[in-house]
């Protein structure tokens, strides 16, 4: 096991983070005073940090989504929107992250008037201002919803935003009864435009959801993927050596990546515990995973606490977590040259020079 230590030092990627499931709850306090919202469960931070964390911890996903009618809520203005954006690179500052993909669904944040245009622009700002101030680099993801229409529009949105700091297209929402291609046009369009596609699918639905995104929709990178176990029978239980389903073999060969939420997956009922997560099946048979935090203030979680608690289940070593961070930056959406460079000026010299303090103190 590697100690949190180590961990909370070492340079961590994040693919998968919803930026109204991770704000702080002093902010959502401050915000729903500011703007008159009043059905908070409570305006202490600790409690109400709790009272989030207990109405995620319930093992589906429906509950688990009900926490953010308050997030949203206090979500509506561009100051606000652009200081809960600003406020997540500073939390990424401190728990070690030197590369983000923060992804939203822009039709949240439109119920006091303000134009998709304006809500992602003031993201955008956030963002910006954030990297600046604390050197965290940053792609964003527009999230269109399994269960609404417009779906094209964002797909749009996104595309018309690529220049600016869009980084790609995302399915999110309820998997049941919603399956991704009833979307198929949003997809078809950001095909036609060479742009990123990422879905939720096989998290509380099987891995058909899995197969429709990456068949149908032509999904890059896979959100939670859990259920893709479905299609692999373990042969060896002292290694993890599966026999691959033809889609588990497709996925492994043309190593389309998996955004693996730990503790997320425990929470909304995708596993039944950590112990019977299938990461380490994934990470033993070459699986490109990565390690996410899905809603950091839903799962009361961060990196550091993800890869601690990966770690632990896993036996995983300062190497894997190496080699799984440069799996996420590889699989990040950004140009073949900043992955590179983010490789090897910051991911590879941040774990070497970690190495050589073990290794002294050894």
């Amino acid at each position: 096991m590697t100690s949190e230590e180590i961990i909370k030092k070492v340079p961590k990627v994040l693919l998968h983070d919803h930026l109204d499931g991770s704000l702080r709850p002093s902010t959502i306090i401050e915000l729903a005073d500011k703007y008159n919202y009043t059905k908070l469960p409570s305006t202490n931070p600790e409690e109400l940090a709790s009272w989030f964390f207990r109405g995620a911890n319930k093992g589906n996903l429906v509950e688990y989504l009900q926490g953010f009618e308050h997030t949203c809520a206090i979500m509506q203005t561009k100051e606000a929107l652009k200081r809960v954006a600003f406020e997540n690179l500073e939390d990424c500052k401190k728990d070690g992250i030197c590369y983000i993909e923060i992804r939203f669904a822009p039709v949240f944040h439109t119920l006091n008037g303000l134009y998709p245009e304006d809500v992602v622009a003031a993201v955008l700002e956030g963002l910006e201002e954030g990297r600046e101030e604390f050197k965290v680099d940053f792609g964003l993801i527009l999230c269109g919803m399994r269960n609404m229409k417009g779906t094209e529009e964002i797909a749009e949105l996104a595309v018309n935003f690529r220049k600016k700091g869009v980084v790609g297209f995302d399915l999110a929402g309820e998997e049941g009864g919603y399956p991704p291609k009833k979307h198929i046009e949003a997809f078809d369009f950001i095909k036609r435009a060479n742009f990123n596609i990422t879905i939720h699918a096989g998290e509380a639905f099987g891995k058909e959801s899995i197969w429709q995104a990456l068949q149908w929709c032509g999904a890059h990178r896979i959100g939670h993927g859990t259920r893709l176990i479905e299609d692999m029978t373990i042969i060896d239980e002292e290694t993890s050596k599966a026999k691959m389903g033809e889609l588990a073999q497709f996925i492994l060969d043309k190593r389309i990546p998996i955004e693996i939420c730990l503790l997320s997956n425990v929470h909304t009922g995708a596993v039944a515990s950590l112990e019977e997560h299938p990461l380490g099946i994934f990470y033993r048979n070459g699986f490109r995973v990565t390690l996410n935090t899905d809603n950091r203030l839903m799962s009361n979680t961060s990196m550091t606490k993800e890869f601690v608690t990966a770690s632990k289940i896993f036996n995983l070593n300062i190497n894997d977590i190496e080699k799984i961070t440069i799996n996420s930056m590889k699989s990040a959406f950004r140009s073949f040259d900043d992955r590179l460079k983010i490789i090897y000026d910051v991911i590879k010299p941040g774990f070497s020079e970690m190495k050589d303090q073990m290794l002294k103190l050894t």
